[in-house]
């Protein structure tokens, strides 16, 4: 099987220029609190670093912007949550892998993890039950993590159980982390509610919401689209049905403002992954909003047909 750790930090190069790293990797320091203030060294300016960060008078000595680098006082953990239930092996917005973009997702933030001397664990789960990778601070520990996240993927035959993966972590984990929760468009409940708001004031949360490709397409298709949870075939004379898309998306729209209100009263910080070419940027714009203190919902991304559903549009072909 090839590196997924290779396939992720492919996707962090754009037209092979380094610049959606360094932007990452700026608002990523950005975030993490309890660094100290012992310099540590230069080095050049970087798409992405804090003004506040650049030597001026180093700048000016040698022609070339520089910043500053301090030595971190402690680290910090990033705890990946993740649903490895069956709904996550259906397609995602972009009609590709959501299994892909969820392992995309992680490894993402993983990578500006080590690149940052912090440590990561996952917890992932379905229906029949939640499990826990041991912290770890490697490339080799990444690479089995995300790999644990592609092959839980791959064979789960049990639902996805959200709900059950927020109170592990609030029953289990009591050292504060950074909490990545990377689920689908499943609605959220009131159990959902009352375990966020319990893991809010334990730890600092990051909500990434994979979106579901849509069941019922604007354009007639000659495939078949079946929900994996029921199996249920959407008919084909559904597909095309302007009347049908239009009350799916009004119902998707309503089940997406309820959560972007919830997670934005409880400061949670959140966005939406629509595919695997856009990711990169839609992690970045998440990550700027919470640099400017902004904890509210990143805009979802334009140029759409027709928005997403929000029901468990766990359609594949």
């Amino acid at each position: 099987m090839p590196s997924l750790i290779a396939q992720v930090k492919s996707k962090l190069f754009i037209h092979s220029s380094r610049k959606s790293l360094h932007a990452l990797d700026g608002a990523y320091a950005s975030l993490l609190h309890g660094r100290s203030l012992d310099f540590e060294d230069l080095r050049k300016y970087e798409y992405g670093d804090q003004v506040r960060d650049i030597d001026w008078r180093a700048t000016a000595r040698l022609g070339t912007p520089l910043v500053k680098r301090h030595r971190a006082m402690r680290m910090h953990t990033i705890l990946f949550v993740v649903d490895t239930g069956r709904s996550m092996s259906a397609l995602a917005r972009d009609e590709r892998s959501k299994k892909d973009l969820a392992v995309l997702a992680a490894g993402a933030l993983g990578v500006l993890a080590l690149r940052h001397g912090d440590d990561f664990s996952l917890v992932h789960g379905d229906a029949d039950g939640v499990r826990r990778r041991a912290p770890g601070r490697s490339e080799g520990a990444l690479e089995h993590a995300l790999r644990t996240i592609d092959r839980s993927i791959a064979t789960s035959t049990a639902p996805s159980d959200r709900d059950a993966l927020l109170s592990y972590v609030t029953r289990t984990i009591s050292r504060r982390m950074i909490v990545v929760v990377v689920t689908d468009e499943a609605p959220i409940t009131t159990e959902t509610e009352r375990m966020l708001r319990r893991l809010r004031v334990q730890h600092d949360v990051l909500w990434l919401t994979l979106r579901d490709a849509d069941p019922v397409l604007d354009h007639t298709t000659k495939t078949i689209r079946a929900d994996v949870d029921s199996m249920w075939e959407v008919p084909d004379f559904a597909q095309g049905d302007l009347d049908i898309v239009g009350e799916l998306v009004a119902q998707a729209q309503a089940d997406a403002a309820r959560l972007a209100e919830l997670l934005t009263r409880m400061e949670i910080s959140h966005g939406v992954l629509t595919g695997q070419d856009d990711a990169v940027s839609q992690l970045l714009q998440l990550l700027a909003f919470r640099r400017a203190g902004a904890r509210a919902a990143a805009p979802a991304p334009g140029g759409s047909l027709s928005p997403s559903t929000g029901r468990r549009s766990h359609a594949r072909l």
